[in-house]
């Protein structure tokens, strides 16, 4: 496997198996590059590459990029744009699994001997303020209501057009962080200087007092269950991290819907959920029949599809574990 910068230090990561992981469109795959669409932007021809091998492993390109910002980088900044989670956390995956051959340091030879990879223990201050509560057109035309859009501060940025704001809330219901989702492709941020998106949970302030919830990927997800009349929250990708389970479990729910997407990455979140949540709550598992998610089957079939997929949900009792990373 070919050897990569992981934030401060040099791993062997298997680049290809962590890319198969994720759909492609109009992919071709050789022994030392991928070329496909674009994960970035609506994109019919494949005009986007990742080396898989070689001097340049991990590095990648769009030849149609919008911007600057997502015309090249390395590989750790597209696994996190993948995953939907900040870099800091794409960076402690990769050494949890792979592990570290050494560290970098500027001006020095490369040691061999790396102390384990710790998150940040900065402090964030609270981001209230910054959006402006507004009704979202791009949400609109994905069935989310008016009054859901409201309840969840949904809104803009004055300073930041042509993107949807979608804030995340720490335990107080201050807004810890902000996703920024463009409205006319796939390219979303965060708020810099927000909390990182792994130590909250997507809608959790707003279920307190509930006794159940439907847990599931995305923002847009949560906000489509929540159209349904049902209460949900979000992890913000198809991986949950220790933090996020806690802040689940400790919630206090008595039943617990894992309704991650219908894909394999969905299949295994709802695993790794499980295996976490077993005993703090009755668990179950919504099943979306032909659709990926919440937000295709409100859009196709409408708010009574997702009732009635929450209303035939099995029960869970026996589960693959999988490691919580």
């Amino acid at each position: 496997m070919p050897v990569i910068n992981v934030g401060n230090a040099r791993s062997d990561v298997d680049i290809e198996s962590e890319l198969r992981r994720f759909t492609w469109y109009n992919d071709r795959w050789t022994s030392h590059k991928l070329i496909a669409s674009s994960p970035f932007r609506d994109d019919n021809a494949p005009s986007f590459f990742v080396n898989l091998d070689g001097e340049y492993a991990g590095t990648w390109g769009d030849s149609g990029a919008l911007g600057d910002e997502y015309s090249s980088g390395n590989f750790v900044k597209l696994l996190a744009y993948l995953r939907k989670e900040d870099e800091q956390y794409t960076v402690e995956y990769l050494l949890d699994k792979y592990g570290a051959i050494g560290e970098i340091k500027q001006g020095k030879d490369i040691r061999i001997t790396l102390p384990r990879y710790k998150p940040s223990k900065a402090e964030y201050k609270p981001l209230d303020g910054r959006i402006t509560v507004a009704t979202s057109p791009y949400l609109t035309l994905r069935a989310i209501g008016k009054d859901v859009q409201e309840r969840y501060g949904i809104g803009y940025n004055e300073l930041i057009r042509g993107y949807t704001a979608l804030p995340w809330h720490d335990s107080r219901g201050a807004v810890a962080n902000v996703k920024y989702r463009n409205t006319s492709d796939k390219h979303f941020f965060y708020e810099a200087g927000g909390r990182p998106i792994g130590e909250l949970v997507y809608g959790l302030y707003m279920a307190r007092g509930s006794e159940e919830a439907i847990v599931v990927e995305g923002e847009i997800d949560a906000l489509s269950w929540a159209t349904a009349g049902h209460t949900a929250i979000a992890v913000g990708s198809a991986n949950v991290t220790r933090r996020q389970a806690y802040l689940i479990g400790k919630a206090g729910f008595k039943r617990i819907y894992l309704a991650a997407d219908n894909d394999e990455q969905g299949r295994n979140l709802n695993r790794k959920l499980a295996t976490s949540l077993r005993g703090m709550a009755e668990l179950y598992v919504i099943d979306y029949g032909r659709y990926k998610d919440a937000n295709e089957v409100l859009t196709r079939e409408g708010v009574q599809a997702l009732r009635t997929s929450y209303e035939k949900a099995a029960p869970v009792s026996v589960i693959k574990e999988i490691e919580l990373i």
